[in-house]
C-alpha cells in the first residue's frame, strides 16, 4: 500500500502546490486547515519550505537553491535583503543576530522565521534576479552540487558548470520527474580534487577519459542517513557532456518507475542498488530508459582526488587561487556556515568592488568570491570582513561543520551550530594538532539524518541523549576516520552517549594518544584504519574540562533554546502575519 505521503502527493504535488501556497499566504496561517498540517507541510517543501518545530508553529525555513552552488552577480544583495526584511524571528541567536543566512552542505541557503504571509514578496524578490526556492526540498530533483569554482579553476579536467546548469534548467519544473519516491540528490564535477562528493550522492558524474575524450563515468545509489550509509557504486557507465541529461532522464525516470513508494524508510535508490547491483541497474537503465547503446566505463580520475582523501591537501578551495584568467578566486572561512545579514550585505558589496560580483557556496559551507582583480588582490585580502572569515583558518575552524539543530530542526536531537562554534574555538585555543596536520574535520549532526555529513569526517557527531549526575543531557555518539579522496571510508563508531562537555576533553585525549602513537607522518585516518574496534575504545577517554557547555540540557524541550523564556509555555507561536501571537483554541 502506497504510504501516507504518497497519497498526499496524488492529490496535490509539484508545480501546482504554489497556487494553494499563495491561497494559504493571503488568508494567513490560520487558513490551513489544522488536520491538515502534516499533509501541507511535506507539500510545501517541494517549495523549499520547512515548517519549523514544536513550539515555533506558523514559522518555516526556507531553502534557495543555487545550482552548483553558484550566486550569479546581483543574486547575494537579493538574498541579504529577503534574509533582512522577512527571516527575523521573536528571539535573537546569542552567536548570529536576528538576521543570517545558513551557507548548507548542497551549496544552497536557508532562511529561518520565514512567515507563509510573507512568501508573495519574498518570491517576487527572489525571482527578479532568476532565485527560485523550487524543488529545494521535496521528492524531486534537488540542488545540483559539484565543483564550486567550475570554469574558474586550474584543477579541472573539464568545466562541468554548462552541464550542471543545463541539468538544472532541464529537471526543475519538469513535471514528469516532479514526484519521485523520495529526493533525488545529484553531484557533477569535472575537478581533480573531488570536491563534488559523487560518492555521497544518488547519482554521480566523475571526470573520466574514453578513447581520448573528456567526459564522465556515472556512479549511483551514495547516501548518509538513516544509519545506512552508502558509497555511490560504479555502472560501468561513461558519458561525453552531450548525454549527461540523457542519463539524468533515464536514471531518474528509473527510480521514479522501480523506487519503492510503500516505504519512504527504503524509498531511495541506494536501497534499490543493494536489490539490483551495479551490473542490473546498468541493464535496465540500458534496455528502458536511453535510446542509444550506452559505452563502457572509462579511465577515472579519483587517484588524484584531494578533497577530504585524509591528507594534508585540503582540496576544498578556501584561499587565494589564480583562475586560468589571471584574476583569483578568494574562499572564505564561515564557521558553521552561518553568517549574519550585514556580513553578507557586505560580502555582496566586496565581491562586487573587487570582482565580478559573483559569489560561489561549497559543500563545506563555506563562500567563495570569484573574479578578483589581480591588481586589486592584496586591497581585497586586507578587507575588514575576512577578519572574521578567513581564507587562512585554523584547521579547527575550516573543519567544523555543523547542521541546523534544535534551534529550528524538528528531527535533530541536540543544539548544533552555537555548540560547534564553542567546541572550534576551544580547541583552537587549547589543543594542539599533532606535526604536520594541517587539515582536521569535525562534524557535528543533530540527529542520524545526516545532514552535516559526520560519516565523512575525521571526528563525527551524532547527536544522541544520556544521563549526567542523574539529570538528563544533550550528548553525542563520536565517529573516527571517515572520509572521501580516492578510497573513500566511512567513520567507525567508537563511543556512545558521551556528554556534549565531555567531548572536547576526548577530541584533545584522542589527539594526544594519537601524537603519542602515530608512525612517521601517518595520516589520522590511516592511524585509524590500523587499529580495530577495541583499540580505537581504548585510545582516550571522555574528560571534563574548561570548555563550558551552556547548552548541555535538553534543548529539545524547549521552545527556542535561546530565549530568555524558553520553555514550551513562554512561545508566542502560532503567530501571524506581524508576529502578534494568535489566540488559542482552547
Amino acid at each position: 500500500m502506497p504510504t501516507k505521503v504518497e497519497n498526499w502527493k496524488d492529490e496535490v504535488y509539484g508545480n501546482e502546490i504554489r497556487d494553494h501556497l499563495m491561497e494559504f499566504a493571503e488568508e494567513g496561517w490560520d487558513a490551513i486547515p489544522e488536520d491538515e498540517h502534516d499533509a501541507w507541510f511535506e507539500r510545501f517543501k517541494w517549495w523549499g519550505l520547512y515548517h519549523q518545530r514544536s513550539g515555533q508553529e506558523s514559522y518555516f525555513m526556507m531553502r534557495i537553491g543555487t545550482p552548483n552552488g553558484v550566486i550569479e552577480p546581483g543574486q547575494l544583495e537579493v538574498i541579504a535583503e529577503v534574509a533582512d526584511k522577512y527571516a527575523r524571528g521573536p528571539e535573537e541567536n546569542p552567536e548570529f543576530g536576528d538576521a543570517y543566512c545558513d551557507w548548507t552542505t548542497r551549496q544552497s541557503i536557508q532562511l529561518h522565521w520565514i512567515k507563509i504571509e510573507d512568501i508573495p514578496e519574498i518570491f517576487e524578490l527572489l525571482e527578479s534576479v532568476g532565485l527560485s526556492t523550487q524543488q529545494a526540498c521535496g521528492d524531486s530533483w534537488r540542488n545540483i552540487v559539484g565543483c564550486p569554482v567550475a570554469g574558474k579553476d586550474k584543477h579541472e579536467h573539464i568545466d562541468a558548470w554548462p552541464i550542471a546548469e543545463d541539468l538544472h534548467e532541464t529537471f526543475k519544473g519538469d513535471d514528469d520527474y516532479a514526484n519521485l519516491p523520495r529526493k533525488w540528490k545529484v553531484s557533477i564535477t569535472g575537478c581533480d580534487q573531488g570536491c563534488g562528493q559523487g560518492d555521497i550522492n544518488d547519482l554521480a558524474y566523475e571526470p573520466a577519459e574514453k578513447d581520448g575524450e573528456l567526459g564522465f563515468n556515472v556512479r549511483v545509489g551514495g547516501g548518509l542517513s538513516r544509519k545506512e550509509p552508502r558509497l555511490a557504486r560504479d555502472i560501468d557507465v561513461w558519458v561525453p557532456p552531450e548525454k549527461a541529461a540523457d542519463i539524468g532522464h533515464g536514471m531518474s525516470a528509473l527510480f521514479r518507475e522501480y523506487g519503492d513508494r510503500d516505504d519512504r524508510f527504503n524509498a531511495r535508490i541506494k536501497f534499490l542498488m543493494d536489490e539490483w547491483g551495479p551490473e542490473k541497474m546498468r541493464s535496465v537503465l540500458q534496455e528502458e530508459f536511453v535510446d542509444f547503446e550506452l559505452p563502457r566505463a572509462g579511465e577515472d580520475m579519483r587517484d588524484q582526488y584531494t578533497y577530504n582523501a585524509g591528507g594534508n591537501e585540503h582540496g576544498d578551495h578556501v584561499g587565494v587561487h589564480e583562475q586560468p584568467d589571471g584574476n583569483y578566486y578568494v574562499g572564505l572561512d564561515v564557521l558553521v556556515g552561518r553568517m549574519g545579514v550585514d556580513d553578507v550585505y557586505e560580502l555582496a558589496e566586496i565581491a562586487e568592488e573587487y570582482g565580478s560580483g559573483e559569489v560561489r557556496l561549497t559543500q563545506r559551507q563555506n563562500v567563495i568570491v570569484t573574479d578578483v582583480d589581480s591588481d586589486r588582490l592584496d586591497a581585497f585580502l586586507d578587507e575588514p570582513l575576512l577578519d572574521d572569515y578567513s581564507p587562512d583558518p585554523h584547521p579547527f575552524m575550516r573543519g567544523s561543520i555543523a547542521c541546523t539543530g534544535t534551534e529550528f530542526c524538528s528531527l535533530s536531537i541536540v543544539e548544533t551550530k552555537n555548540r560547534q562554534v564553542r567546541y572550534a574555538r576551544w580547541l583552537k585555543d587549547n589543543v594542539s594538532l599533532p606535526e604536520g596536520v594541517e587539515d582536521f574535520h569535525i562534524h557535528l549532526s543533530g540527529c542520524t539524518a545526516s545532514c552535516a555529513q559526520p560519516q565523512i569526517a575525521d571526528i563525527s557527531l551524532r547527536g544522541m541523549k544520556t544521563r549526567k549526575d542523574g539529570e538528563p543531557v544533550e550528548a553525542f555518539d563520536i565517529g573516527l576516520g571517515g572520509g572521501l579522496g580516492e578510497n573513500p571510508q566511512f567513520a567507525d563508531w567508537v563511543e556512545m552517549r558521551v556528554a556534549a562537555d565531555e567531548v572536547p576533553g576526548y577530541i584533545e585525549n584522542l589527539l594526544d594518544a594519537f601524537e603519542a602513537e602515530r608512525e612517521g607522518d601517518e595520516t589520522f585516518r590511516e592511524f585509524v584504519a590500523d587499529r580495530d574496534e577495541e583499540a580505537l575504545q581504548s585510545l582516550a577517554d571522555p574528560e571534563e574540562t574548561s570548555y563550558d557547555d551552556p547548552y548541555l540540557g535538553n534543548t529539545k524541550m524547549t521552545w527556542y533554546p535561546y530565549a530568555e523564556d524558553n520553555d514550551m509555555q513562554s512561545s508566542p507561536a502560532p503567530t501571524d502575519a506581524n508576529d502578534e501571537p494568535l489566540p488559542s483554541d482552547d
